[in-house]
């Protein structure tokens, strides 16, 4: 069974930055697509970026798109998530979640079937 340990959560004023980090145990990445996810207060999870099992594809929720870039490193088992141009809009509680066998950059969550306890972004304006 996979364990998923997300980090790199905190709090930054708007318009600044953050990297979040996945990074997985018993099992190894390289073979599975990764997603981020996202739920605010009072609303419903929400896909955010994706990552291909080869890297070779993304994908991102529009209100990301030109801020937020997905990378994924085989070597050291992780998934990362990196934040510019933040707004108080992005606050949330963040997960990972790694999909199936030789997926691809898929923004359905019930594709995905580990998921991590989620780190908590907070964005001051």
């Amino acid at each position: 069974q996979v364990q998923l340990v997300e980090s790199g959560g905190g709090l930054v004023q708007a318009g600044g930055s953050l990297r979040l980090s996945c990074a997985a145990s018993g099992r190894t990445f390289i073979w599975h697509p990764v997603g981020w996810f996202r739920r605010a207060p009072g609303k419903d999870r929400e896909f955010v970026a994706g990552i291909s099992w080869s890297s070779s594809g993304t994908s991102y929720a529009d209100f990301v798109k030109g801020r937020f870039t997905i990378s994924k490193d085989n070597t050291r088992n992780t998934v990362d998530l990196q934040m510019n141009s933040l707004r108080p809009e992005d606050t949330a509680v963040y997960y990972c979640a790694v999909g199936p066998r030789l997926g691809g950059a898929s923004g359905d969550q019930e594709s995905f079937d580990s998921w991590g306890q989620g780190t908590q972004v907070t964005v001051s304006s």
